[in-house]
């Protein structure tokens, strides 16, 4: 019996009679979310920020029949393996020992997940979250575990390091000055969610997290719960910006109970950041963005500072989609 069943099993047998009428009763709760009158919006595919290399990818395995598993991970592998965005991937800004660290996670229709966290000298985080969902019992592999498992499962060692993130570096240390500039230069994730033919739901987030950070340092985007979240009954949500405060209201998963108590994404998304700046009152030294996508196919999003945006592509099109923010002033972002 592997480990999977067993705990399913011993589950069951322990507290599975105790449960059942709760869980009867709660059921009836947990529709007021989904019309089922609409017609939903497939297939569709939405990413945080304007990336819309990643998002085409994407509706290219969509528009073809393909799952939305394979295109949330085809999709954002665009991104990591563009040496030109230096947040995510190859290429990616390094922590402040000098090491490009990659975190990343991946999350399906049947709520199986995988996550890498702290991975070096792989370019694709995001296929060995995958491997480490579908080929493991486990969750997240961590640091030189993960790099390990990548390369028995096949994945090539590279540097990560480009010429001009080498240089940058190299000019970081002559002071050594940390701070999280909230722009996207600093510190970026690539969310998506997908919905597939089928209906089904899935979500992927891969980022190198943020520049010249503390070395060991892990933010929300691998972190399921906090940088994504996916329920096929009910939608998916996905962020970006400081790890740290979606960390501490498990952002994602937040959101998506929200849609499912009948808030729409945006609404959801709104109430998201509210909750987050409430516990920061009077701060503005941060970004955080949360994307959104319920069962139906309507998209939201929100954010602290203006400035984010996602990228969705439909049967209607692809566009990029500017995002209503808490703070409404330009000069409400710059921080000196």
């Amino acid at each position: 019996m592997n480990r999977r069943k067993f705990l399913r099993n011993s589950s069951l047998g322990s507290a599975g009679l105790a449960t059942a009428t709760v869980l009867t009763s709660c059921k009836n709760e947990t529709d007021k979310s989904i019309d089922n009158t609409k017609e939903a919006n497939k297939p569709i595919v939405v990413c945080t920020w304007d990336f819309k290399n990643a998002s085409a990818k994407a509706w290219e395995v969509l528009n073809g029949d393909g799952n939305a598993l394979d295109a949330v991970e085809q999709g954002v592998r665009i991104e990591e393996a563009d040496v030109s965005n230096e947040t995510v991937g190859k290429g990616g800004r390094p922590d402040r020992d000098g090491n490009v660290t990659l975190d990343a996670c991946i999350m399906d229709k049947d709520g199986n997940c995988g996550s890498v966290v702290y991975l070096q000298n792989i370019a694709h985080p995001i296929s060995v979250a995958r491997r480490v969902m579908e080929e493991t019992p486990h969750i997240i592999l961590a640091g030189k575990g993960a790099e390990q498992f990548a390369y028995e499962q096949g994945f090539k060692k590279e540097d990560l390091l480009t010429e001009s993130t080498r240089a940058q570096y190299k000019e970081w240390l002559k002071t050594s000055k940390y701070e999280t500039t909230i722009n996207i230069e600093n510190h970026d994730t690539i969310g998506m969610l997908a919905i597939d033919g089928n209906g089904d739901i899935a979500g992927a987030c891969t980022t190198s997290g943020m520049a010249y950070k503390v070395a060991g340092r892990v933010g929300d985007s691998p972190i399921i719960g906090a940088g994504l979240y996916v329920d096929n009954e009910v939608g998916g949500a996905t962020a970006t910006g400081v790890g740290e405060e979606v960390i501490r209201t498990v952002g994602s998963f937040l959101i998506v109970e929200l849609m499912r108590q009948g808030k729409t994404p945006q609404e959801a998304c709104e109430e998201g950041v509210k909750r987050i700046m409430k516990k920061n009152e009077g701060r503005k030294d941060f970004q955080i963005g949360f994307l959104a996508i319920n069962k139906n196919g309507e998209t939201g999003a929100y954010c602290v500072h203006p400035g984010f945006s996602y990228r969705k592509y439909d049967p209607t099109g692809h566009e990029n989609v500017p995002s209503n923010s808490f703070y409404k002033n330009t000069e409400d972002h710059i921080i000196s």
